[in-house]
Formats: C-alpha cells, structure tokens, sequence
C-alpha cells in the first residue's frame, strides 16, 4: 500500500511538503468519503431487508465514519493555512482537533450504538437470512480491510494525525461488521436471537476505538510522548559532525504534523577555534533543518578536554551510574579549592523518574571514594530521546 502511495508523488516532492500533506490528505479524506457512504447505504439495505438491528446499527457507523471523514478533510485543508500575526507558528495543531473531532463521533455514535443493542437484547426482533445480504457484509469486511490499510499507511506517510485516527476506526469496523455477519450466521444455522448481544459487543468496540482516539489526541494536544525517530535522527546527524564531542538536552516543540521545531546542546572543545565552531554549528542547523524539515536551533556547549583528574572523575561516576539505571553524565568540570574539589555536571534522567536524592547521593558517595575532597554539584535535566527502549 505504501508502495503505491509513494507513486502519487511527483519527482521533487516530500510528504512534508505543505502543499503535497494538503494533496494527499484530501485525498484520503475523499476515499474515505466515498467508501463510507457506499458502505452505509448497503448496510441499510441489508439492515431493512433482514430486520437486523445489528446491520442497521453498522449502517449508521459508517454514515459517522463518512462524517468524521469530513472533519479530516476540513481540518487538514486548514491545518496548512499559512502563519499569521495571531499564529505565529502556524495551524498544524488543527489536525490534532480534527483527530479528538472524529474520536468523539465515534463516542457518539458508540453510546448510540450500545442503547439500540441492550434494547436488543430485551426486545428481540425477528431476523431472515440470505446468501446475498451475506455475501454484501463479507465485502464490506474486505473494503473495510483495505480502507484501514489506505488510512494507515497514508496517515504514516504524511504523519497525519486525523487519518491514523481514521484508521483505527475503519479497523475496528472491521471486527465490529464481522460480528454482525457472525450474528447473521448463527441466527440462520441455530435459531439463537444473538442481535442484540451481537449490536451491544458492536458498540463496545466503537466505543473502545473512540477512547483510543481521544486518549491519543489528548495526550499529543498536552504534550505526550515526543517524536523518538525524529529526535534520534536529529542526534545521529548532529553527531557525525566534525568537532562534535557530544549532544545532550534535546527538545521538539510540536506545533502539528509539519509545524515543529527542535533545540538541543551541542559538546564542542572548550579551546578549540571558535569562530570555526559557530560556522560548523551554524552549517549544521541549515542542513539539518533543510534534510528533517525542521528549524533547529542549536546551543554550543564549550566542554574542558585533557583534564585527566576530570576524564577519570567522568568515567568513574559514569560507571556508578550505569549502575544505578539508565542515566547519562555530561558536561562535568572540576574546581579545585584549597580545602576541596568541586565537580560539577549535569545527570539526564528519564522523564518519570522521581528519586533524584537518593541518586545525588549514590554518586557523592561515589566521588568521595574517588577522592575525598571531592565534592558534588549536580543538575538534573530530562532527557526524552535516550531514554526510549520500550518507545518508537
């Protein structure tokens, strides 16, 4: 799907291209328009005919789909307005409201949904049976299939948060047609009045794919998890460099799909040339920015080289924190005094991490069994990228 996705590009185009995320998204919107609407009129046909309450309340989820297919449409157009004096970074975070838009029609609609299968459940209506209705769920099952595999794969490809909300709706269609077909099987070969049970577990579903949506959209809307692919090839470029010892303190600012902005401190040798270090930082914020489509702004970080005291003091409270978990030191310099030694750096944590004395104090134990005069002055900073093994 991806592959043929890919062909709609023309030679010079990026998915993150403005113009060519408006093209593709009202693409997808528009499919997903027109599938949904054929879909809902045959299941209507089917729910009338059969007297099922299932079909009918299928019918009227994908009327919602064709409806929240709409509101992608129309926030993904808009999302890529140009900015202005009152929005100075532009309107990508419109697609996130487009995404919680389709999340709570599909909440709507499941609430709808469960009301009309408990009645079911407590007022069962006949049913009948034919091969045809069958055979029309069956390929709505199918259609519904590839609808999902369009909406994800597109969704990914221009990083469009409505369309992989889309997706997950369309999936969990999928399930919720095939217990409808399920019902009108058992119905037909066991006599068991299943309708209702069946149209209440459809609105489960819907309902589950709804929170799903919101719960995602909430979390990117109040600053959830960051872009870990994004923020590791930003570092992996940054560190290719010449000159660059190290990075550290990484941040992207999410302003929407297309909208971001990225920040981090680049380790440079404290006596090394520095205008010849600002034009590598200065080259490296163009190019990176140009190949990742991003703004990067980079901080230059002098650090202190050929101090042994001070590399031996990194490597020793380096080796009690990997002990300690995952953490990281950078940036350390060691002030002699003439009663003690200050060394002072900096510990990335992860972002849930709470017990910062506990740890402070593991790594002064540590420094003062290295020498001890030693004393610590430590900072703690959240890092968000390094810290990812159970995140992609």
């Amino acid at each position: 799907m991806l592959t043929l996705i890919k062909r709609l590009l023309k030679p010079g185009e990026s998915p993150e291209q403005p113009a060519v995320r408006r093209r593709l998204g009202t693409l997808g919107s528009g499919v997903g328009i027109a599938v949904n609407v054929l879909l809902s009129a045959l299941k209507l046909l089917v729910g009338t005919l059969s007297g099922s309450l299932a079909v009918t309340a299928d019918a009227a989820n994908n009327l919602s789909d064709a409806a929240g297919s709409i509101v992608s449409l129309v926030t993904i157009r808009m999302a890529q307005k140009p900015v202005d004096r009152e929005h100075p970074f532009g309107h990508g975070r419109l697609e996130y409201l487009g995404a919680l838009g389709v999340g709570v029609l599909i909440l709507l609609m499941g609430l709808e949904l469960l009301m009309s299968g408990v009645r079911g459940i407590f007022q069962p209506s006949a049913q009948s049976f034919s091969w045809a209705l069958f055979a029309i769920l069956i390929v709505s099952i199918l259609l519904k299939l590839l609808l999902y595999r369009f909406y994800d794969a597109l969704g990914r490809f221009i990083n469009a948060s409505a369309l992989r909300a889309a997706a997950k709706d369309s999936l969990s269609d999928v399930l919720a047609t095939s217990a409808v077909t399920a019902s009108m099987l058992i119905v037909r070969f066991a006599g068991w009045p299943v309708d209702g049970w069946m149209g209440t577990l459809v609105a489960l579903l819907v309902l589950k794919a709804g929170w799903e949506v919101c719960r995602d959209t909430f979390d990117r809307l109040l600053g959830g998890k960051p872009n870990h692919e994004l923020g590791r090839q930003l570092l992996a470029m940054l560190e290719e460099r010449d000159g660059i010892l190290g990075t550290h303190d990484l941040i992207l600012h999410d302003y929407g799909p297309g909208r971001c902005f990225a920040s981090v401190h680049a380790e440079v040798p404290a006596d090394a040339n520095l205008i010849e270090l600002h034009e590598v930082i200065d080259e490296a914020e163009r190019d990176i920015g140009e190949k990742l489509g991003i703004p990067v702004c980079i901080h230059m970080d002098p650090v202190i080289t050929g101090d042994e005291q001070a590399d031996q003091a990194a490597a020793y409270l380096t080796a009690c924190l990997m002990r300690c978990g995952d953490f990281q030191l950078h940036d350390l310099r060691r002030v002699p005094y003439a009663d003690h030694t200050d060394l002072i750096f900096d510990v990335s944590i992860p972002a849930d991490f709470r017990d910062t004395a506990g740890l402070q104090q593991r790594l002064e134990d540590a420094a003062r069994e290295l020498d001890p005069r030693c004393r610590c002055r430590i900072h703690f900073d959240i890092d968000y990228y390094h810290h990812t093994s159970d995140d992609v």
